[in-house]
């Protein structure tokens, strides 16, 4: 039976709490969401210690909700203050042939150590720009893909939390499994082990979550997804140099960065702080992409320089790092990643500026 938000309001507004009143009387819940018999939710404690406190409301308010009707419950419990609280429990299976509730998006465990690696994986390239707009995830889709091509087994892991994109690019919609509510089995998509937030979300549903968060989720992308045996991991982040970037670089054992910029000279000016950010993080720099290179008229054949041209490549050789590639401003490029097939899936003289790409970084030894 369907549920709709009045119902899930009255079943929610019936669950008591430590102190008096209700989830709802007590305003505790955020983002909720009902879909048919799907109900997600956050429930946002001023404190680690009252989040702790509301462990118990948490089950009671999952329990009323399924007795209601709902066969997927998912909550989030967050609180403003440090988290201290343990991990919660896997939720339970839900109805026969249905996966269970998995939870993304809790607060990070604590993390003892340096930089670690990650089971399974040999290499890990993270792929930053400074600023959005310059073509990161397209580059990361189509080096993904391109890797694969070379008989490469690689993971595309998208860690831009706020803005997931590559779903889209890979040309996948199929929403990951969870066998137990804590593991998660990634898709494929041409030749790539890929898993995104993305895929957990409509295509237009905002991820409204603070920070501790977003790392608590991007620690479960990491560490609980069965990336299997990979000869590389390709990580999309999110443009600028915050947390996500910050935690990565102190969490885990990286192999080295490449850094995608336009020609233009407010492009480079942020690019510049990403590597001065990956150089701070003791992150080796393998390289710089220069995207939207140059334009070729497809009538005509003029080549016009639309961007600039040339700062990436004179950066490049400042740093003393290689200049893996100048990849053209081309339509096929957008069409192909519009499409959900990435052009390096193909073949063609975008394809093999990408597999040029792929080759430079195995000589390398990291991937």
């Amino acid at each position: 039976m369907a549920l709709d938000l009045a119902t899930v309001n009255r079943v929610l507004a019936g669950v008591s709490c430590p102190g008096g009143g209700d989830l709802l009387s007590r305003d505790l819940v955020r983002a909720l969401s009902v879909e048919g018999e799907a109900v997600r939710f956050v429930l946002e404690a001023a404190s680690a210690e009252e989040a702790r406190a509301l462990g118990a409301v948490q089950a009671a308010a999952e329990a009323a909700l399924r007795a209601a009707g709902a066969s997927s419950v998912q909550i989030v419990m967050t609180a403003h203050g440090p988290a201290g609280r343990p991990a919660p429990k896997a939720p339970a299976p839900g109805p026969e042939g249905q996966p269970p509730s998995l939870k993304i998006g809790q607060h990070p465990t604590p993390h003892q150590g340096g930089p670690q690696p990650i089971a399974g994986i040999a290499n890990i390239i993270v792929v930053g720009s400074g600023k959005g707009g310059v073509g990161k995830s397209t580059v990361s889709s189509n080096l993904a893909v391109a890797l694969a091509r070379q008989g490469r087994r690689v993971g595309l892991l998208d860690a831009d939390i706020y803005g997931p994109s590559q779903p889209r690019m890979m040309g996948v919609n199929k929403r990951p499994a969870s066998p137990d509510g804590k593991l998660i089995e990634p898709v494929q998509a041409h030749g790539v082990t890929m898993m995104s937030l993305g895929l957990m979300l409509k295509d237009d549903e905002a991820v409204v979550w603070r920070g501790p968060m977003i790392m608590g989720a991007l620690q479960q992308l990491l560490g609980q997804v069965l990336w299997g045996e990979l000869d590389v991991l390709i990580i999309d982040l999110p443009p600028g140099t915050g947390d996500i970037q910050l935690t990565l670089g102190q969490r885990t054992k990286l192999s080295g960065a490449v850094v995608v910029s336009t020609p233009q000279d407010v492009a480079m000016l942020d690019a510049k702080k990403a590597i001065d950010m990956f150089q701070k993080l003791k992150t080796p720099i393998l390289g710089l992409i220069e995207n939207m290179s140059t334009y070729v008229c497809p009538n005509c054949g003029h080549e016009e320089h639309l961007f600039g041209h040339g700062g990436v490549a004179a950066e490049a050789k400042r740093l003393g790092v290689p200049l893996l590639g100048e990849l053209p401003l081309a339509l096929e490029v957008r069409l192909a990643g519009d499409a959900g097939r990435p052009v390096a899936a193909d073949e063609g003289p975008a394809a093999e500026a990408y597999a040029r790409i792929a080759r430079t970084l195995i000589a390398q030894g990291v991937a």
